[in-house]
């Protein structure tokens, strides 16, 4: 009679820790609080006999609670009884009370109740093992689908309260169902099962684990299949395994020391990837132990994205010089230590690619270390190298960059096309400091000759407002044409300024005022004569567009750069291979070539730049180069 525990069933409930936490009062706490009592007897042939026996002639019924007990009511011993039907239906006794026979019933218990009964079974308890089971009861954690609230979930739980007076789990992850690839459920009849072995067989195990801890948050349905999971190891573990196979291909070459121990950099892209890797380990283990298995997961992501496309690229003129000096050190420290730190961190979640790393990072080259990744230390964050400000400014640094790549695009201007400045509207004037400090950083990436804020936003860009009709007419009836006609009158940059910042605009009408939203107003951008403009929000980023005879020069010294570094690459050359570089091109390109030569030679490695046709064994190729035809040539000293 479940019903009389109502209160207990529920006071427990609220202890558990679940995951996602609305379940907790909503589809399981419902479930109780609407408890109606279990009927444990099914009419079937297979499962688990109901352990009940009832006398023929009065209809006296007795429970038997174990094998012994039921070996005494018979009179000999039932050790090696099958306690199954037919076996146990043929064990009868007399009856206690008129001295008739005693016969089991014919029913059986209902499945959930063995599923919920799991616990207990495990050890045999409480025949056996009592030290092991209550060692190991209730769990920490269990997991299953959102299904299961009126199922394990529930039976777990109710037998717990029943026969311990306690929960029987503390933790319980209920995930969302698994749906094909276009969002519909799953049906054979339908046609469109997903073989989790098609996947495996293509995109391997840790793809698979790795797509259903990050698709969607636990709770949630989530789409399912071969080319979903396909887009992990194309958007995630490609791009880890590119960072470690350069790290590899430079260490292989410098031989530098490497320790995963605490690495001292003046650096500020080490001290800013440390800072982020330790935030990183930070909120992963947070998000473990609360067992919140997306959040412990997708900042990984996040990190690897920001190690690959920021770090890196910005650091890797420091693996390229010769020599080796501290800096070139502290790169090397800072790389491997965030690989090492990242193959531990995927342990959990990415098992078999984790130890790959870890094997070749720290087994390679400490034979002391733990053997595995899996026997390894969970690696501990240092709050002292944790620099938030630094963090948020180097985010924003990123975003305006991306938006000034984007201004590059709407230009049509290549990024290895130098360009003469490169302004900012900032949503924040706290921001500026960012700007200051990483200009340098700025204009590199951006490939401009300086970076300076925005006189006003008005400068680069105007803006025009436009009332969406549909949205404030549903909203303010017949007073909308008289809001319209007050909102176009206004100054348009300012109601632009403020929308686009994410605030809102009072408008003032037919006496009345009116709070107007972004959602409610069309803003439009448009580039003023000589800038090329991208926005988010309040952030303006705008290029000077015009270009110069020096800057197309540099242009051209750049993208012929480009080009060697593909002829090396076909040539099969390595990295540190130095090279006789010939050229054979018109005076124009000639000069712009010369004067750029101490960038082309550093850059490809060349001891020397010859303006002639390449030898006959040269490794060459004949392009076409801003409309003339071009012979590049090398040879490897």
């Amino acid at each position: 009679r479940t019903s009389q525990f109502k209160s207990k069933l529920v006071s427990l409930n609220n202890t558990i820790n679940w995951v996602p936490e609305h379940i907790k009062e909503g589809r399981f706490g419902n479930w109780l609080e609407n408890n109606i009592d279990w009927a444990l007897s099914r009419e079937r042939y297979w499962g688990t006999p109901l352990p009940i026996w009832e006398c023929a002639d009065c209809k006296h019924r007795q429970g038997i609670g174990s094998v012994k007990e039921l070996s005494e009511k018979v009179g000999r011993d039932l050790a090696d009884l099958d306690l199954h039907r037919p076996y146990v239906d043929e064990v009868s006794y007399p009856c206690p009370d008129c001295g008739g026979r005693m016969s089991r019933v014919t029913d059986l218990i209902d499945v959930w109740f063995d599923s919920g009964s799991m616990p207990y079974a495990q050890w045999h308890y409480p025949f056996e093992n009592q030290d092991k089971f209550k060692a190991q009861f209730p769990a920490d954690y269990i997991c299953e689908a959102v299904d299961q609230t009126r199922g394990w979930f529930y039976s777990l739980h109710a037998i717990s309260t029943l026969l311990n007076d306690d929960v029987a789990f503390k933790n319980v992850i209920c995930l969302g169902l698994i749906l094909d690839g276009e969002g519909k459920k799953m049906s054979k009849s339908v046609g469109n099962i997903v073989d989790p072995w098609d996947v495996l067989t293509i995109n391997g195990a840790d793809a698979f684990r790795w797509y259903l801890y990050t698709a969607t948050p636990p709770g949630q349905e989530r789409r399912f299949s071969v080319d979903l999971v396909g887009e992990v190891i194309r958007n995630f573990t490609l791009t880890l395994w590119n960072v470690y196979s350069f790290f590899v291909t430079y260490a292989n070459l410098d031989n530098p020391q490497l320790t995963a121990t605490r690495v001292y950099s003046e650096n500020i892209l080490d001290r800013w990837l440390l800072s982020e890797l330790h935030t990183l380990v930070r909120d992963v283990t947070n998000a473990y132990e609360s067992y919140e298995v997306t959040g412990a997961t997708r900042p990984i992501e996040g990190f690897v994205e920001k190690l690959s496309t920021w770090y890196l690229r910005r650091s890797r003129r420091r693996f390229w010089k010769s020599g080796s000096d501290a800096d070139k050190q502290a790169a090397y420290g800072t790389l491997y230590t965030a690989l090492v730190t990242l193959a531990k961190l995927l342990a959990p979640t990415m098992p078999f690619i984790a130890d790959e790393l870890y094997q070749n990072l720290v087994r390679s080259v400490d034979q002391f270390a733990p053997e595995s990744v899996h026997l390894a230390e969970w690696p501990k964050y240092d709050e002292a190298l944790i620099d938030d400000s630094l963090n948020r400014e180097m985010g924003l640094v990123m975003k305006l960059v991306s938006l000034g790549h984007q201004a590059r695009q709407k230009a049509n201007r290549k990024v290895r096309q130098p360009l003469k400045e490169a302004a900012f509207s900032l949503g924040n004037m706290s921001d500026r400091k960012a700007v200051e400090t990483f200009a340098g950083l700025i204009e590199d990436e951006l490939n401009v000759k300086t970076v300076r804020l925005l006189d006003t936003s008005t400068e680069a860009v105007s803006h025009t407002v436009k009332p969406f009709s549909k949205q404030l007419g549903q909203k303010y009836g017949n007073k909308f044409p008289a809001i319209q006609k007050a909102i176009l009158a206004m100054n348009g940059e300012e109601i632009a300024r403020a929308l686009l910042s994410g605030g809102s605009v009072k408008v003032q009408a037919a006496g009345e005022t009116y709070n107007i939203l972004p959602d409610e107003v069309e803003v439009k951008a448009q580039a003023r004569e000589g800038f090329a403009v991208a926005e988010e929000g309040a952030y303006v980023a705008a290029l000077v567009t015009e270009l110069t005879p020096e800057l197309v020069q540099e242009g051209q010294a750049r993208e012929f750069v480009r080009r060697v570094q593909d002829l090396r690459k076909s040539a099969n050359l390595d990295v540190s291979d130095r090279v006789n570089l010939f050229v054979a091109a018109s005076a124009a390109l000639r000069s712009a070539l010369e004067t750029h030569r101490e960038y082309i030679t550093a850059e490809t490695l060349a001891v020397s730049l010859v303006f002639a046709e390449p030898p006959a064994d040269a490794s060459s190729v004949e392009d076409e180069f801003d409309g003339e035809k071009v012979k590049v040539g090398l040879l490897k000293v």
